[in-house]
């Protein structure tokens, strides 16, 4: 596998910035888009479950009915692609399973070979104590899937803005989420960053590392 040489990451991570102000006019391609998509699907979530939906969102219409519900912020309506992160609002046996025949089909196994494994899980995530915090659960695997769509966006020089200024309620409903058992967590509009963007040159404001890593050698 190839790789990208260390400088270039961080500079991919230091151009990017939670773009105020979208060139409306400027879509991202689509072998780009389509890469995109790809790092939200290779994101990686506990157990492998995946419990969690990205709804792309192009259609002008909509987004300018999420702006709406947004805060009012133009990066809604404005933005190429507008990405919502939905997830599962309670883990369920039809889920596991399905992730274990996806499994078995994938690596070519016997799916009663994972049964240990399809019951641990059902046991953690269903039955246990886990199961009455499983919003919250499935809420911080779909967080990780937000940062690797960031850092994907940056990396291939596209815009990104993580919005938790959103009404989820609303969110469901325009989008036809309302009682289907999946619901709004976070959104992320993405694309390319107006010229006139004040926010594109200000110098980022982070704690110094001694303060934020810690060694133990």
């Amino acid at each position: 596998m190839s790789s990208i040489k260390p400088e270039k990451l961080i500079e991919a991570l230091e151009w990017r910035y939670a773009t105020k102000k979208f060139n409306a006019t400027k879509k991202i391609d689509e072998e780009t888009w389509s890469s995109l998509e790809k790092a939200l699907i290779l994101t990686p979530s506990s157990y492998g479950l995946q419990p969690w939906k990205f709804v792309v969102v192009q259609n002008q219409q909509i987004k300018d009915q999420l702006r709406a519900v947004s805060w009012n912020q133009s990066q809604v309506s404005d933005c190429s692609h507008h990405v919502v992160f939905v997830i599962k609002e309670k883990m369920d046996e039809a889920h596991i399973t399905h992730f274990i025949e996806q499994t078995a089909k994938v690596r070519d196994m016997d799916p009663a070979s994972m049964d240990g494994y399809k019951k641990m899980m059902i046991g953690d995530l269903v039955q246990g104590a886990r199961s009455k915090v499983i919003t919250e659960w499935a809420a911080r695997q779909a967080y990780i899937a937000l940062g690797n769509f960031m850092t994907a966006a940056a990396v291939l020089g596209v815009d990104a803005c993580p919005l938790e200024g959103i009404d989820p309620v609303k969110y469901d409903e325009i989008l036809g989420l309302t009682g289907t058992g999946w619901k709004t967590v976070c959104a992320c509009p993405a694309g390319y960053r107006a010229d006139d963007d004040k926010y594109a040159t200000a110098k980022k404001v982070r704690f110094d590392s001694s303060e934020i890593i810690l060694h133990k050698k």
